[in-house]
């Protein structure tokens, strides 16, 4: 350990072993309160409607949590980039970790405005419990619109503090530079994924390139990549290990939105938190959906492919379940599932030409089979 208290921003300690990525994760936490409490105060201090109403209400919704992947990635980089060596500040890359979570609020409540999705985290999302609110406070007007509005704005909150957060840990650094430039890319390739699944949901579109796209847009460099080159930035990593990660973070990213796409069409809602059958009705473009409408086509199944084709009828009742049956029975599930056995795989080849020690590609290895389901043997076989 870094020794009693791990999310002090001052540099580890000689004599101590550094924390391994679930012990980051904790110290984050620790962090991030300390980032909410302040954010709280200042919010009070602006405006007390506005601290009770939204401040208060969006930082029980970042301390709601998640998977915290992004923040064990972070670690992982800046690991396998020499920073538990001595040249880097772990404070800093916790607070960075702090700040992805709050940028991570930021995607997740636009998010759930776009689809309107309406749970997040196993609570009602951040519109839907705006619009609750404004019905019980029996104001005037819309509540779905006030709550669409309100839960914009709370999202423009978290960036904010995410951004302030950024910035601050970046003036601190002596890499400052390097790493926010890895944040504004990150950004930039999160609005653009982003607006490109809107687009191809608008277009109607079932291309396997444009799920592609997406997919490593909105997901494998916002969730993998670019969190291991925030971290290895902040330990002053050349220019090949900062390929291979990105190698490995667009590899393990990838796998990880496959199995997400599984989990939004074959999950249990009390485990994922989420609706299972949302991307079903919407037809959101995914690979999986595009894999399956390849499939059907090549195969001949009619049913299949009329069943998943964008401009289908997406009434309730027995479609999600047709469409279920569909990518089960073209082999697109199957397919997908070994996809993401194959991108597990190079991901953590990737991850070993960095030469982090074993340790630290251990710990990549279970971070990538926790967010992708990967098989056990692959982490072994590979570190």
């Amino acid at each position: 350990m870094l020794g009693p208290r791990p999310t002090v921003a001052g540099p580890a300690e000689a004599d101590h072993a550094p924390l391994t990525a679930p012990g980051a994760t904790r110290a984050m936490e620790a962090v991030l309160e300390r980032v909410l409490e302040a954010r709280l105060r200042q919010a009070r201090e602006t405006d007390a409607v506005f601290a009770r109403d939204m401040a208060d209400r969006l930082a029980a919704y970042v301390r709601r949590g998640g998977k915290r992947l992004r923040t064990a990635f972070v670690w992982c980089g800046w690991r396998a980039a020499g920073g538990s060596g001595g040249s880097g500040d772990p404070g800093a890359v916790l607070r960075t970790g702090a700040a992805l979570e709050l940028l991570q609020a930021c995607a997740l409540i636009h998010d759930d405005v776009m689809d309107g999705s309406p749970l997040r985290r196993g609570a009602p999302a951040m519109h839907v419990d705006f619009a609750h609110g404004h019905r019980t406070g029996r104001t005037g007007g819309s509540a779905e619109s006030f709550g669409t509005s309100a839960a914009v704005l709370a999202g423009d909150l978290a960036l904010a503090w995410a951004d302030d957060l950024l910035t601050e840990t970046a003036l601190a650094s002596p890499h400052g530079p390097r790493l926010f430039e890895e944040w504004r890319a990150m950004r930039t390739e999160m609005v653009a994924g982003q607006y490109r699944d809107l687009r191809a949901q608008a277009s109607g579109s079932s291309g396997a390139e444009e799920a592609q796209t997406i997919a490593v847009l909105k997901s494998a460099r916002y969730t993998v990549a670019r969190p291991l080159a925030l971290g290895a930035s902040l330990a002053g990593a050349d220019a090949r290990t900062l390929g291979a990660l990105r190698a490995a973070g667009r590899c393990a990213g990838l796998a990880f939105q496959l199995r997400d796409d599984l989990l939004g069409a074959f999950g249990d809602p009390a485990l994922t938190g989420k609706p299972a059958d949302e991307d079903l009705r919407s037809r959101k473009l995914t690979p999986l959906l595009a894999v399956a409408v390849r499939l059907a086509e090549t195969s001949g199944d009619r049913d299949a492919a009329a069943v998943l084709a964008p401009d289908a009828d997406a009434r309730p009742g027995h479609t999600v379940e047709r469409m279920r049956a569909a990518l089960e029975r073209t082999g697109a599930r199957a397919e997908v599932e070994a996809r993401i056995a194959d991108l597990a795989a190079s991901g953590l080849r990737h991850f070993g030409a960095t030469g982090a020690a074993p340790l630290v590609r251990r710990e990549f290895a279970a971070l990538v089979e926790r967010a992708s389901g990967a098989a056990p043997r692959q982490a072994e076989e590979l570190v």
